[in-house]
């Protein structure tokens, strides 16, 4: 190979960071030094990696487009999701797609799931919000034994959606604009072989709507407002609403201090002092004054 030949493929090899190249002491012909493969190379393929994964990401969404499409041009009422990633990718088009409400029954997690009500949806509900998307939520009362999540639900409603507390929900489930319903095939096998049914307009999912409308309608309506200014006729101030507002879903004074960022004593002393005040022997008669008295009234949400 001619010398000329040689240098410019060197001069290649040193543009793409593969080689460095130093003056000679002679000033002649530079010295060439081949660069570390981990070094020169380990950018080169995560780059590739990560253009890789796009075109991943990207076949994953029109595979999934394209089944959509086939399950409603063939107008079958049921469809069957296996796997976390495809299970996901529906539960979030669901949400982005929604124009009028969406409403969800949440039992408690006992483990990570493909159909989750935390992972990655903080977006989406906020999207859906800002379109005027009314989320109703059914949410198990063993949910705010945790504080991530207690947070989450508190959020949503002060934001103004509808979070409704029950003792017991029966199965997870998402239903969207009252057309297509997403819930798991077998929920006592979800953490290990997550299969999910996608039910579209039919007798099924309106029987499916009903069972939401009944769990929603026997729940106990979150109401929060911390910090609100206390009303002048009644002088209860907004911690003391909160605490109200908790008990009367029934969570325990343990779980209201961890919500509330409080000490389990404040807790305990605030409520004896509410009880002394409504002349309440119990906390069901404490409840029945708060509701009586509208002690509740300026937080509903």
């Amino acid at each position: 190979m001619a010398p000329q030949a040689v240098t410019r493929a060197l001069d290649v090899l040193v543009e793409r960071g593969l080689a460095s190249a130093r003056s000679s002491p002679d000033h002649t012909a530079p010295r060439y030094r081949a660069a570390s493969p981990l070094l020169a190379l380990g950018p080169l393929v995560e780059a590739r990696r990560g253009a890789l994964h796009q075109v991943e990401d990207l076949v994953a969404e029109l595979s999934e487009r394209h089944r959509t499409a086939q399950a409603r041009a063939s107008g079958a009422p049921v469809e069957v999701l296996s796997g976390a990633a495809a299970i996901r990718r529906r539960l979030l088009a669901m949400g982005r797609e929604a124009q009028h409400e969406v409403c969800s029954l949440i039992p408690t997690r006992r483990a990570p799931v493909a159909l989750s009500a935390e992972e990655g949806l903080d977006e989406v509900e906020r999207e859906s919000m800002a379109r005027g998307v009314l989320l109703r939520s059914v949410l198990e009362r063993g949910w705010f034994d945790r504080p991530e999540t207690a947070a989450s639900a508190t959020l949503l409603a002060e934001q103004g959606q509808s979070v409704t507390v029950a003792e017991r929900v029966p199965i997870k489930m998402i239903i969207a604009d009252r057309r297509t319903a997403l819930l798991p095939l077998d929920p006592e096998r979800e953490e290990t072989e997550p299969i999910a049914l996608v039910v579209h307009r039919s007798g099924l999912l309106t029987a499916l709507q009903s069972l939401f409308e009944q769990c929603y309608a026997q729940a106990t309506p979150l109401r929060v407002g911390v910090g609100e200014v206390p009303r002048a006729d009644d002088l209860l101030d907004g911690l003391d609403r909160d605490i109200l507002a908790l008990l009367h879903v029934g969570l325990t004074d343990a779980t209201i201090a961890r919500q509330l960022g409080v000490g389990h004593r404040t807790v305990q002393r605030r409520l004896r002092i509410l009880m002394a005040r409504a002349n309440a022997a119990t906390r069901f008669q404490l409840g029945c004054h708060a509701v009586r008295a509208g002690w509740l009234e300026g937080n509903s949400g």
